[in-house]
């Protein structure tokens, strides 16, 4: 398949490689510096090169604040039978895109980022893709991501972004609060230090991108959900509540439990 990825980021670098040795693959960037490292690939920096490329299917691993505005700027230089796709982590706004485009779409979420997932076992990590995408597009991706050793779910786009609210937004701000309240120690015990880690590859990540999960429609009912949980254990430690620490501590280990 002749498969041209938008953006030569971490994500789209990750990609052509991964794609690269079984397809035909174009990667598209602006900035001839960012393609100095990608190989087996095709390097397309004009537009009009992609009209020449033909691509089959088009992969937009552009960063999340620049998606939409990049599909819009592309599509006049595509084939009409050409599949287009993103990557996207929350999906706002997407599913009106693509269906006021007329082009055939697949929607996925690789659930892992190139920075801090190890790449050549990915058994652990999950991809999600969108079920009212169109039937070759996931088969395509369905099969890209089995090759990977991912586990694969499908969702409809609302039902992603909840899903991200839960499994992102959770875990997001609690490490933006304890990162907050931080202060400096000479001698942190070793849960402080894993706390410090986590919060130190969140903070790593592009602002937009932090932001645009945090503003996901379905986060602030979760992130309320931890100012509940707060105040109460606040309560509990102003009472000395130790019956009461005691029950919350035992329904907390039930909700982690496998």
């Amino acid at each position: 398949m002749k498969i041209c990825i938008l953006g030569a980021g971490k994500m789209g670098t990750w990609l052509t490689d991964a794609l690269c040795l079984q397809h035909e693959v174009a990667i598209f960037d602006k900035d001839i510096s960012r393609l100095r490292y990608v190989f087996n690939t095709q390097r397309l920096t004009k537009l009009d090169e992609i009209t020449e490329f033909g691509p089959e299917l088009l992969i937009n691993a552009v960063s999340l604040k620049y998606t939409l505005a990049s599909f819009e700027e592309v599509l006049p230089y595509l084939p009409k039978d050409c599949i287009i796709s993103d990557i996207a982590s929350v999906k706002t706004g997407l599913q009106d895109f693509y269906e006021q485009s007329g082009m055939r779409y697949v929607s996925t979420h690789p659930m892992f980022g190139p920075t801090f997932a190890n790449l050549k076992d990915l058994s652990m990590h999950h991809a999600i893709i969108i079920s009212q995408s169109d039937h070759l597009g996931k088969a395509f991706f369905k099969d890209f991501y089995a090759s990977l050793g991912l586990n694969i779910h499908e969702y409809t786009f609302d039902a992603h972004d909840e899903t991200i609210a839960y499994s992102l937004s959770i875990p997001f701000s609690s490490s933006l609060v304890f990162a907050a309240c931080m202060k400096h120690q000479k001698a942190p015990g070793t849960t402080f230090k894993k706390h410090m880690n986590i919060a130190k590859g969140l903070l790593s990540e592009e602002d937009h991108l932090l932001t645009e999960i945090l503003f996901n429609p379905f986060t602030y009912e979760q992130v309320e959900n931890i100012r509940f949980q707060l105040k109460h254990l606040l309560e509990l430690i102003d009472k000395k509540d130790s019956k009461g620490m005691q029950t919350f501590l035992n329904n907390v280990r039930k909700n982690i439990e496998e």
